[in-house]
């Protein structure tokens, strides 16, 4: 990995903050220019429009890119201090103009962001010695249910020699075989190949298709003995105070997961931004048929108004504490808010 790769690989330039840096636009790229060591060196760096970091250093006294910089094994005290002046300005680029990232390919980012707003989860880097493994972990169980890698694509397909990002996520044993048949699937790299999949991340697969299976991944790791869930509703769209005053059972949006009997806590967005009331699931798996451009509902179930809780009892601010980053979707709830909501 050359030298600016190995600064900038997980780092995204901000173009606002490129041009009050000094960055120059030229056609699809932007430009530096600096010179250092006393004006004896000249460092030039370009931004492509994709966000690649090339750099040339001239030698000022007969304006020739300065070789010995790129060549491998080139050491000494002079190579060094160049070297170091060097990486310095590009580290002072980095600083003040990138934003950082959690990988190094744009659809490990792209999935990374994906996860975030479906489940609130970030990745967890657990090993000083493999610093771009990221574990996803459901918080309500302590499993995984993802891991994203950086490895050399010969450990996965002997006929690629570079490095590349892979997704493990856990799967069907029967669905596995078809998968290994689809390009950018593999055998699980470092996981049981009998329950665990990976996927390259090089858009071989499309964002869609993978978190799609990333949402089955993320059923395996939870607590199956629950049967009490989160469920999130905007009040802009549906004023559920109106309606639980009308009637004490409403029909809702049901989740597959979602059983008779279940016990639902409704948490209510903002100017609430709180859990506000527990209902039980009186009946389930109601055909409905529903649709416009943005959402399809084919299930409802019914739910029936048990208990309601004050703005102040269960705020987002306190479900933090217990682990939950977002509420953006059917979620099981953890066994210690709900002692505490039933207390």
């Amino acid at each position: 990995m050359n030298i600016e790769n190995s600064i900038f690989a997980k780092y995204t330039p901000i173009i606002k903050k490129l041009k009050e840096y000094g960055f120059l636009k030229k056609g699809d790229y932007h430009f530096f220019e600096k010179s250092f060591l006393n004006d004896e060196f000249k460092a030039i760096i370009s931004i492509s429009k994709s966000g690649e970091i090339t750099g040339i250093v001239y030698d000022n006294e007969n304006n020739e890119e300065f070789l010995p910089l790129r060549i491998e094994g080139q050491q000494g005290a002079f190579i060094g201090e160049i070297r170091s002046a060097y990486e310095n300005i590009l580290l002072d680029i980095r600083n003040k103009c990138f934003e950082e990232n959690a990988f190094i390919s744009e659809q490990a980012n792209r999935i990374t962001k994906l996860i975030f707003t479906k489940y609130g989860d970030k990745p967890e880097f657990l090993w000083e010695k493999f610093q771009g493994f990221g574990v996803f972990r459901n918080p309500d169980s302590g499993k995984w249910y993802g891991l994203i890698s950086n490895i050399n694509a010969n450990k996965i397909d002997k006929n690629r020699n570079e490095e590349i990002e892979i997704l493990n996520i856990k799967a069907d044993e029967n669905e596995i075989p078809k998968l290994h048949k689809i390009k950018g699937f593999y055998p699980a790299y470092h996981m049981n190949k009998k329950s665990w999949i990976t996927i390259i991340l090089d858009n071989s697969v499309k964002d869609e298709a993978i978190i799609g299976l990333i949402e089955k991944s993320h059923i395996y790791t939870e607590n199956n003995k629950s049967s009490e869930w989160i469920i999130p509703a905007n009040p802009k769209y549906f004023n559920l105070e109106e309606a639980f005053n009308n009637n004490s059972e409403i029909l809702w949006k049901q989740s597959s997961n979602i059983k008779k009997n279940h016990i639902v806590y409704m948490y209510v967005a903002a100017p609430y931004s709180a859990i506000l009331y527990k209902c039980k699931v009186v009946e389930a798996n109601i055909p409905y048929d529903y649709k416009d451009k943005n959402i399809s509902i084919n299930t409802v179930m019914k739910i029936k108004l048990l208990k309601k809780y004050d703005k102040t009892f269960m705020p987002f601010s306190k479900l933090k504490k217990y682990g939950i980053n977002a509420i953006r979707g059917q979620r099981r709830c953890p066994k210690n808010i709900s002692t505490e909501l039933n207390c």
